[in-house]
């Protein structure tokens, strides 16, 4: 048994809470809202960020920041991007030399353009870091249907620890070395997903998203190999499985504002009747900047970004890709 403490109680965060907690761990999710964690104690639930699912009785959740770190011998780290440097600014110090931290966060930060990892590294130092990424909706998860995902760490002996203490019989972890890759990955299918999701709003057929699914890996690996990532990470769970997933089910958030957005909506719109923002909203604007400093092209990107943020016609933005100067397939 592990004393598992995780950061941050979204969907992601409480699934992966319970997972562990039903495998016997001692878990204690810490939450910014009051309301979830009196009733995650109280009624087992998280009717805030997962609502119908009965969650693990043995799952505890807490306030206390601070306690639910200081107390860990493992953290998994499930905050939005734009919120991970805070909290861990907060627990940077309660936090024991050697402790893993196993980031389940898909993104990149718009000030710093650090990956998760780079934070943790910064304000945790003293940590072990694993990023946990891959195909993996979490009410899929939760209802226990068969997935496969990476725990990516520069030691490997880290590595391990958090695959086996994640895997179970439907819930299975490959280890990885490549964590820049891994996570470039996680969050640059975000914005492909708001890609695929513009074309299905436009009314656009499985052509254009097969299209659109495969040049978009190609700008993935790109951009990965050009920061230095293994070209390989981008055929694996964390690029191809979670590109795939994300771009085409319809659990997806980032998919499902790119199909707001394709039917005529405006982002800020769509922004006010969602509590929270889809990640590959801010990650577009990272990643052209990533692109930008390493002298990648990312067309698709680029066009998201002038839908999005300028007010582009999407169907005007896809014009503007297919009519682009022909080239080689090979890394154009």
């Amino acid at each position: 048994m592990t004393r598992v403490g995780v950061l941050g109680a979204g969907s992601w965060g409480t699934t992966l809470a319970d997972l562990l907690a039903r495998q016997g761990h001692d878990v204690t999710i810490w939450a910014h809202e009051a309301e979830v964690v009196h009733q995650i104690n109280r009624e087992h639930a998280n009717n805030v960020f997962l609502p119908t699912c009965a969650l693990a009785p043995a799952l505890k959740a807490s306030e206390d920041l601070l306690a639910v770190a200081g107390a860990a011998e493992l953290i998994l780290s499930a905050a939005p991007s734009h919120a991970v440097r805070s909290v861990l600014s907060r627990v940077g110090p309660a936090i024991r030399p050697g402790v893993v931290v196993v980031s389940a966060t898909k993104g990149i930060e718009t000030d710093t353009l650090k990956r998760m990892s780079e934070v943790t590294a910064e304000l945790v130092p003293q940590a072990r870091y694993v990023a946990l990424s891959g195909p993996s909706f979490a009410i899929e998860v939760y209802q226990r249907q068969p997935t496969a995902v990476v725990a990516a760490s520069a030691a490997p002996d880290a590595a391990a620890q958090a695959q086996q203490i994640f895997s179970c019989g439907h819930f299975r972890v490959y280890s990885h070395h490549d964590v820049l890759g891994v996570e470039l990955a996680g969050a640059m299918k975000n914005v492909m997903a708001i890609a695929a999701g513009i074309l299905e709003g436009l009314g656009l057929g499985h052509n254009p998203r097969a299209a659109l699914i495969t040049r978009g890996l190609a700008e993935m690996s790109r951009l990965g190999v050009g920061l230095g990532a293994d070209l390989r990470t981008f055929a694996g769970l964390a690029g191809m499985g979670d590109l795939v997933l994300t771009a085409t089910g319809q659990l997806s958030r980032n998919r499902a504002l790119g199909v707001a957005i394709g039917q005529g909506e405006r982002l800020s719109d769509y922004a006010v009747r969602h509590r929270t923002v889809a990640e590959g909203v801010n990650t577009t604007r990272a990643a052209l900047r990533l692109a930008a400093g390493a002298g990648v092209e990312m067309p698709i990107t680029a066009k998201v970004a002038e839908v999005l943020f300028e007010g582009k016609s999407p169907r005007q933005g896809v014009g503007e890709l297919m009519e682009r100067a022909l080239k080689s397939e090979q890394w154009a």
